[in-house]
């Protein structure tokens, strides 16, 4: 029984790091093609071209347009959102299997029954998405900055009310899979139905509605800013005597998750 369960943590962190690198690489890639059109060559002659861009990779060379709005309806349109939901599904399964079904999810000699700590921790991934849905829909999320902060702020006060529920390792890696949940119904939730509706609108001949895609591509780049204090969380259990088991775990959170967030704009911005 041992071994069977050995080797389904292998598996499924396996999946979980292939389809993550898969789904993290394209985010970085389209954000940083992004910032790295040019503005087409004959603006006059294409005037739904918003810009070009120019790749060469592995022998070939590759121009690529981004268009205003869809005025050609493609054979084949590729929609990138299977890394997302595979890359959560892989992480999902494996915290059930480590946490849900393993020692760590509670602090040894815990009064908390295990069934509670496990509603808890499915609980915290559901509230994580409920509380980043709310502030981007109040005044909080007019700006970068202030729904940031207060994304910020709430993961804080999740970590702060996990650790003293759950134990300090499960508490780390409840916000990276919190963040992780977002980020995955940011692609199912908004972006993809986004793309659809502007399709759909192309399609219909509609008037079209900017605004889809700006809060798709605002999802994009909230995506990106996580995908790094997303990461260090997750490794973060491996060492345990400077991260959760340090002496100031909350303030290394507090710390960790503006400089991560911030690391990922230097690189979406400059690489």
């Amino acid at each position: 029984m041992s071994d069977l369960h050995e080797w389904l943590s292998l598996l499924l962190r396996w999946t979980h790091a292939i389809t993550g690198i898969m789904w993290i690489g394209q985010t970085y890639l389209f954000n940083w093609m992004e910032k790295a059109f040019d503005p087409p060559r004959d603006a006059a002659a294409k005037p739904n071209i918003a810009g070009e861009l120019w790749m060469v990779h592995g022998g070939g060379f590759y121009l690529v347009e981004k268009q205003k709005w869809p005025e050609v309806m493609p054979r084949v349109l590729h929609w990138f959102k299977w890394e997302a939901m595979l890359t959560w599904l892989s992480g999902f399964f494996l915290l059930a299997l480590t946490y849900w079904a393993g020692a760590p999810l509670l602090d040894y000699g815990a009064d908390l029954p295990r069934w509670k700590a496990v509603l808890i921790s499915a609980g915290a991934l559901v509230g994580a998405v409920g509380a980043y849905r709310t502030i981007w829909r109040t005044p909080l999320g007019r700006t970068d900055a202030s729904g940031g902060i207060a994304w910020c702020l709430f993961l804080l006060a999740a970590g702060w009310a996990l650790m003293r529920v759950l134990s300090d390792r499960a508490a780390y890696l409840h916000v990276g899979a919190m963040m992780g949940t977002v980020m995955m119904t940011n692609v199912w939730m908004t972006i993809i139905p986004n793309q659809k509706k502007i399709m759909a609108l192309a399609e219909a001949k509609g008037p079209p509605r900017p605004e889809l895609a700006l809060e798709a591509k605002r999802c994009s780049k909230h995506n990106t800013l996580m995908s790094m204090p997303l990461l260090f969380l997750m490794l973060s259990t491996h060492y345990p005597a400077i991260t959760f088991g340090g002496p100031h775990p909350l303030l290394l959170l507090a710390v960790l998750l503006p400089l991560g967030a911030y690391a990922a704009h230097l690189i979406r911005e400059h690489a």
